[in-house]
Formats: structure tokens, sequence, C-alpha cells
């Protein structure tokens, strides 16, 4: 074993130290199990030799020998109960104390790791591989305690039988360790390429699902379909693999180690009986303990697969938690307040991949109270703006001031509470209306769920829905408009009272008619707050004090909707292309 995977199996362990308490009992109960079925072939051997062969049929000693054989069999099946019970209680808990933290990790983990790592691989890291583990704890280490538990017993219960039988049939214990090991080494890569494969696999689905519309307006059904089969068909090739190595290297190989060690009790047993009498019982008993030694030796082999898959899938969830690549948190620096909502770029570079620059030594002042818009075209950096504001990510140079105060200052909390978001895609949680307004958040009162809605004017179609502020959302809203959607978005920010408003493209999915009743409520929302808009049709940002045209990750051009018309520049030449005909009213 590797050092690598010796840490991964001692990680997985201390998951247990919470539970040494049930552990230890349950361990109680499996040694409790393991006496009382030592006890029946012992039993056995005595009516053999002391009652059957000599014809002695004492009716007491009978009755009680019955007596004793059936309570140690119920004591068995009761002791058994007890210790399966608590060892697959203990693994649950585990597993689910391994989700949680899992998740809570993910949760800490910035948007550049999920910019590079597809959904699909998260979600079976998170249910695929802890179930895995969760069959480690439940199938493997259970299984494994159990049965070197009851190897021991069979090994000490065939030392009291005939110690020359023990030892010749202890020889073959090695062989047994050689094929485990042999196992083991052949099939770690196999289990993880099978783990890998199901990942991609998850992937494609999930990028299949979420596209189906797409796939079926273009037709693409077939080339989904083959390039589907093409990942379903790696990830079953890689099974087919471990499955071979089973069938070679699990039964059969035990089965006949097995025979084989039959045969050579047979054989000396054979041989002594021409020297001196035969113990007919003896020879039962032992021949009875050679098979209970291959069944727990049988059952490790064929969990060794498990053993396998949860290595593999540990390492992978460990991977995962083990991630540094963190959300930006800082714990300030005594403590400031968005106050005003004044916001400054100072000379601000960033890149998401370490590569190439998004923003190049971008600098711009807002005042309190002041509206401004960054226009440009797609990958000009418009959103990167909002991102690096919101502290999604870290800026690589240059500095982000708010109210006089460095950004990495303010405490997280601080600037999600008091910078409202708002994006062209409106997310809904599974909830109702009114949670997705007030998103859980207990101080918001039903009365001020119900304002912001009428601020944003969503009241207007809420409150026609059969529950009203009640109405259950599923599949993230899709029971709604996208217009819909968006003014309970509007409605969620304006419900926490922000002093900063980011608006990214988020009037860019809503209707002409729904986009009048919202530019109408963003002037309202606007007074008194910053705002940063991030827009493409130029028609939502006229009014705006300030407008920054931007491109290749610099601000090429700032000023009014008509000074920049008057310049003739790139915002002119966007505005040529978006208003054909209107150009001469607008100047």
């Amino acid at each position: 074993m590797t050092k690598k995977k010796r840490s991964d199996l001692s990680r997985l362990l201390s998951y247990m130290k919470p539970y040494k308490g049930l552990l230890s009992l349950a361990f109680i109960f499996l040694v409790g199990a393991t006496v009382t079925e030592m006890m029946g072939p012992f039993l056995i051997k005595q009516f053999l030799d002391e009652h059957l062969v000599p014809r002695n049929f004492d009716q007491s000693a009978l009755v009680t020998l019955f007596v004793v054989y059936l309570i140690a069999h119920l004591l068995k099946v009761l002791f058994t109960y007890l210790d399966l019970l608590y060892f697959q209680n203990i693994a649950f808990k585990i597993v689910q104390d391994m989700r949680v933290e899992v998740y809570d990790h993910v949760q800490k983990l910035s948007l550049s790791f999920f910019d590079r790592t597809p959904i699909g691989t998260l979600v079976s890291r998170i249910t695929n591989d802890t179930e895995a583990i969760k069959d480690f704890y439940v199938s493997v280490l259970s299984t494994f305690v159990k049965n070197v538990v009851f190897l021991i017993g069979i090994v000490v219960a065939m030392f009291l039988l005939n110690v020359k039988l023990a030892l010749f049939s202890l020889v073959l214990i090695p062989i047994m360790f050689a094929i485990m090991v042999l196992y083991r080494r052949k099939s770690a890569a196999f289990y993880l390429e099978v783990r890998n494969q199901l990942s991609v696999l998850n992937a494609k689905l999930n990028e299949s699902i979420q596209g189906m519309n797409i796939v079926q307006v273009f037709r693409q059904e077939k080339r989904m379909r083959k390039e589907f089969e093409e990942v379903n068909n790696k990830h079953y090739s890689a099974g087919r693999r471990t499955l071979k190595l089973d069938a070679l290297l699990l039964r059969p190989a035990t089965d006949l180690v097995h025979i084989v060690a039959i045969a050579l009790v047979l054989g000396l047993f054979g041989i002594d009986a021409l020297k001196s009498p035969v113990e007919v019982g003896v020879l039962y008993a032992f021949v009875n303990y050679i098979h209970r030694f291959f069944q727990p030796v049988n059952e490790m082999m064929m969990k060794l697969s498990f053993f396998q898959q949860a290595l593999v899938s540990s390492s992978r969830v460990f991977h995962l938690m083990d991630e540094k690549d963190l959300a930006p948190v800082q714990k300030g620096d005594g403590n400031p307040q968005v106050v005003n909502g004044e916001i400054e770029f100072k000379n601000v570079t960033f890149s998401y991949d370490g590569k190439r620059d998004v923003l190049k030594n971008v600098s711009f002042h807002v005042k309190q109270g002041q509206t401004v818009a960054f226009v440009g075209h797609t990958g000009s950096g418009k959103s990167t703006i909002m991102n690096l504001l919101m502290r999604f990510y870290n800026i690589k140079s240059g500095n982000i001031v708010i109210d006089g105060v460095d950004l990495e200052k303010f405490e997280e909390q601080e600037i999600r509470k008091k910078i409202g978001l708002v994006l062209q895609d409106a997310f809904l949680f599974a909830g109702n209306v009114k949670q997705n307004i007030r998103m859980y958040n207990e101080e918001i009162t039903d009365e001020e769920v119900k304002e912001a809605a009428q601020f944003v004017q969503a009241n207007t179609f809420i409150e026609k829905l059969p529950e009203q502020y009640e109405t259950e959302v599923v599949e993230r809203g899709a029971a709604f408009s996208s217009g819909q959607r968006q003014l309970i978005a509007f409605a969620r920010t304006i419900a926490t009272n922000p002093k900063v408003l980011v608006l990214d493209e988020a009037t860019a999915n809503i209707d002409t008619e729904t986009e009048d009743a919202i530019q109408t409520a963003l002037q309202q929302m606007r007074k008194g707050r910053t705002t940063i808009a991030i827009a493409h049709r130029l028609s939502t940002i006229q009014d705006a004090d300030q407008i920054f045209v931007m491109h290749d990750g610099e601000i090429v051009e700032r000023g009014t909707h008509q000074e920049l018309l008057s310049e003739q520049g790139l915002y002119y030449n966007m505005y040529l292309l978006q208003n054909k005909g209107s150009l001469q009213k607008a100047l």
C-alpha cells in the first residue's frame, strides 16, 4: 500500500473517533457472537465422541447438551443482530458527517474552482463516492473486524482440538494472504478508472439534460446519443476489467485453497488413524472449523473490491476536501461598515486563469448615489467588474476601495449584505415564493416581503397565483416566465435594503411591458443608492450619470450618453447597430 493510500485509510478510520463508545459496545456483541458460534462444533464433537460412538445415551446429559446447544445458537442470533445493527448505524452516521463536511467545504470554494470543475464531477464526489465510502464502513470494515475475530476464534478452537492438524492447516494462510495482496495491487488502477469514467458519465448526463431544449431544437439527438454511448462504453469497459479480475482472484482461488486444506486434513487424519483409534467427533469438528475458516476468508476476499473502491473514492473525496482554492474571506480590520456606497477601482488588473488578463489597469470612481453603467462587447470584462466587487475572486494587482476603505478589509458578510446583486439568469430555489424573496432570512418580515414585491410590481402576478406568496417553486422556477423570475429576484434584492445595487444584464430576459415596470421601479430603487449596471441593451442605461465603454479589458471611453454619441467612437457604433434610423433623434 502506497503512502498516499495509507494516509487515506488512516483518515477514513479517524472518522470513527467520535463513536468509540458505540464501537466498543458493537465489539463486545461481536465477541459474544464469535464465542457462541464456536461452541456449536464443540458441542456436536462432544455428542459424537461421548455419546453416539460409545453408545452412551445418558438422558440427563443429552438434554443438558441439547439445551446448551440451543441457548448458544439463540445467543449467537441475538449477538449477531446487535453487532450488525450497531456497526451499520455507526457507518451511516460517519458517512452523514462526511457528506456535511464535504458540502460545507464546497460552499467555501471560490468561483474559479467551479469555473473549471464540471457539476457532474462534484455531484459524483458528494453522492457516488461517499456512497462507496459508506460501503467501506458497512460492508468492508464491519466484515473485516467480524471475520478477523471469527478467524482468531476458529484458530483457537482448532488448536484445542488437534495441535498438529492446526499447524498443518495454518500453512495455507500465507497463500491466502499472497492472493489478497496480488488482488489489491492489480485492482487499484482498475477501480480508479471505473470511478473516473463514472464522473465523466455523470458530467455528460448533466450537460445533456440541462441543454435538452437546445439539443432538440438543433436536432442533435443522434449525435448526443453517440457521444453518450462512447462515454458509457468506456465506463462499461473499465468495469468489465474489474469483473475479470474478480472472477479470477476472488472465489476460484480461495475455493482451490479450501479444497486443498480439506484434503490435507483428511489425509493426515487417515495416517493417524492407522496408528491409533479415530475420534470421529474431532474429525467432524475440525472439518467443520476449516469450512468456517474459509467462509470469512471468502467473504473478506469478496469485500476486497469494495475496499478498493472505497480507497479510490476516499482519495477523490479527500482531494476535494483538501482543495485550497477557497473563496476570498477576510475577517476585516476594525470591522468597517459600508455606509455611503462610494466605490473606486484603482489600476485593477485581474486574470481568471493566471495567464490572460481580462482586466488591465482599470480605474474609475463612482460617487455616493450615482448610477454608472458598463457596456461593451462579450468578453470585454464588464461582468468581471461585478465579480471583483462582490469578492468572488481576488484581484491580481491594484485596489478596490469602498467609502475610502480597501475592499479586503471588509468582512465578507458586510459586503454581501450591503451590495445587492441581480443577475441576468434569476435562480430560484426549492421552497415557496415568500422564501425566495426572503432568502430564508427570518429578520425580513412577511410585510417587508410584500412591500419589496410591490416596490418592483411583482405583486401583480404573485397575488394571482393559487397560493400567492405561499406558492411552491419547482424546477428552479420553471412554472414562471423569465420576466416573472427576474421580478422575484428584484424583490429579493430590495428586501435586503442594500447600499449599492449591481445589475448584471438584469433586464436582458424581460419583455418590453415588464421592462417598463422594472425601469419605473429602478428609478425609485436608485434614489440614495449607488448603482452599477452592466448592460448590453443601451436603451436601458441612457439616463446613467456616467457610462464606461470597455474593450479587451480596458475602459476605452467614458462619459454620459450624449457625450459618448458626440465622440462617435465605439459607443456610437454600438448605438447605431441597436438603434438604426433613430440616431438623429437621439442627437
